[in-house]
């Protein structure tokens, strides 16, 4: 993998592939990503993008491009304007409301692919990993001591009952909409029914947001809960119940008739609603298969590989767009290591840290920024891979052209080193899909001269030294890739407060360029 290669055995967590344009950091960067997700890297590079492709989908592999105004908010999380939540769902805790809508805590991208590989049950994990893509519901079957008899009636026979929504049938799929349920409970009740109505609420929460494979948690009080499973049936009603006619089947996968802490997996109390759902960003999952499945909980390092890749990593302002999180890359900083961190984030208010199973790549360009301007705080805590150009990889596209093009980039880097510095000298990834002189001659006009032109902010006696068409006498010059001419005093300059100036042009398209004294041919 070039010079970026890592060990199998103990690969960077976070690292940086840093080197002059078209050098290769990119794709390098593909690999590494594909590598570090337990996939063999294939030689051909469309099917090494098929397999990168594959792992984006997944949502193992993020991609991102730093900019300027890159922010915090955009990267972290940040406040966005949303209408209200919808009925039955827990509010989160960071939401600010404001007439008419509400200002949300929206996750960036590092903290959602965080999340991600926080929440990651691994491969093949079976029952021995919570889903932790599934929502899961609160309900409430009774108080304690008064209603302790069908409590345990109903958990007895894998249910969970509940009352609200009367004596209608909501069997038929019309009730899956929110809508068709007040509408019909109106009718029942011969009046206006409230959105936030008991009735309402727990019918469309129990009966059409709960869906089979959700997970259930039953309440006892508002800081123990005593049984905890996973929902297996459709709601179903039964005529003949005396109180709680409306039922859905359970697999119990926890139950504890004395009742656990709460607080082991969910920060905020229980509400009184008899059903709601959980806001999943605040559930402690590995303290909840602590609970539910115990010594049979799979370890985290079971938990399969995510990957940030950060493109231009040096272009934003690393202390803006990272804040106080930049701590938390440390690998001993991270979730479940030896000196563990997690902060409060400032808009959620909520803890985070950064999970052991995420690899953080970046890519930086040295013709932007040296690395010796980048920041302090990112440099002790990435791992750096060189990348320079590589000339003898184009021995097969020289051969093709017809034109010796390990020579001509050596030759043009040796230059540029030399009247610049060897971090913007030209990438080999510009000739090597050259196939033709043709070819040559496009990326050599459209792609190298200009960048050239940049480098050395268009001073052209440079550009011509570096491609070997400057010549030391005072009168025009025709090289293999510029032609110089004289330009004649304006009138009224005396010739001897005249300064010689010159015309540089780039030969012209049906002129070709000559390679024979760049590559000393």
């Amino acid at each position: 993998m070039n010079q970026a290669s890592t060990t199998a055995s103990e690969p960077a967590t976070n690292l940086i592939l840093y080197g002059p344009p078209g050098t290769g950091k990119t794709f390098n960067t593909v690999a590494e990503a594909v590598r570090l997700c337990g996939e063999l890297i294939p030689q051909d590079r469309v099917e090494l993008m098929t397999a990168y492709r594959k792992l984006v989908e997944a949502g193992r592999i993020e991609f991102i491009t730093f900019h300027q105004s890159m922010s915090y908010e955009e990267f972290v999380e940040g406040l966005r304007p949303e209408t209200p939540s919808p009925e039955g769902q827990e509010a989160d805790s960071g939401e600010v409301n404001t007439a008419g809508f509400r200002l949300k805590v929206e996750d960036g991208v590092f903290k959602r692919i965080c999340e991600r590989a926080r929440l990651d049950p691994g491969k093949e994990s079976g029952d021995l990993r919570l889903d932790r893509k599934r929502p899961i519901f609160k309900v409430s079957l009774g108080r304690r001591g008064q209603e302790e008899t069908q409590i345990k009636a109903a958990l007895d026979a894998n249910k969970i009952r509940h009352g609200w929504g009367g004596t209608i049938d909501w069997s038929n799929a019309r009730f899956d909409d929110w809508t068709e349920i007040k509408t019909e409970l109106e009718n029942n009740a011969g009046k206006r029914v409230s959105a936030h109505a008991g009735d309402l609420v727990c019918t469309y929460s129990f009966r059409s947001d709960m869906q089979v494979g959700d997970y259930v948690v039953v309440s006892d009080g508002r800081d123990r809960m005593r049984a905890f499973g996973k929902i297996t049936g459709d709601y179903s009603f039964d005529g003949d119940a005396a109180y709680h006619p409306h039922n859905r089947s359970v697999e119990w996968l926890w139950r504890d008739d004395l009742g656990e802490d709460r607080a082991r997996f969910y920060p905020n109390g229980f509400r009184q609603h008899t059903v709601y759902k959980l806001n999943g960003a605040l559930v402690d999952w590995d303290g909840l298969e602590g609970v539910v499945l115990g010594v049979r909980s799979l370890p985290v390092e079971s938990a399969c590989t995510y990957v940030l890749i950060i493109d231009e990593i040096n272009r934003a302002n690393i202390s803006k767009v990272f804040g106080e999180l930049i701590t938390l890359l440390e690998s001993d900083k991270r979730l479940r290591a030896d000196n563990e961190i997690q902060l409060i984030l400032p808009y959620s208010k909520r803890f985070f840290g950064v999970p052991s199973n995420l690899h953080v790549i970046g890519t930086m360009n040295t013709a932007d920024r040296s690395i010796a301007l980048l920041d302090t705080a990112l440099r002790r805590r990435f791992t750096f891979h060189e990348m320079m150009p590589d000339a003898s990889v184009l021995e097969e596209a020289g051969q093709k052209c017809g034109i010796n093009l390990p020579r001509l980039l050596a030759t043009i880097n040796e230059r540029i080193e030399y009247l610049y510095d060897r971090e913007h000298q030209i990438g080999h990834a510009y000739f090597t899909a050259c196939r033709s002189q043709a070819d040559v001659d496009e990326v050599m006009r459209h792609k190298v001269i200009p960048l050239l032109a940049e480098y050395f902010f268009e001073d052209w006696a440079k550009i011509a030294a570096v491609l070997g068409d400057l010549e030391s006498h005072d009168g025009g010059i025709t090289g293999g890739f510029l032609t110089r001419s004289p330009l004649k005093a304006p009138p009224g300059l005396e010739e001897g407060d005249a300064v010689p100036r010159y015309r540089w042009e780039v030969r012209s398209v049906d002129e070709g360029f000559n390679y024979g004294k760049l590559v000393g041919a």
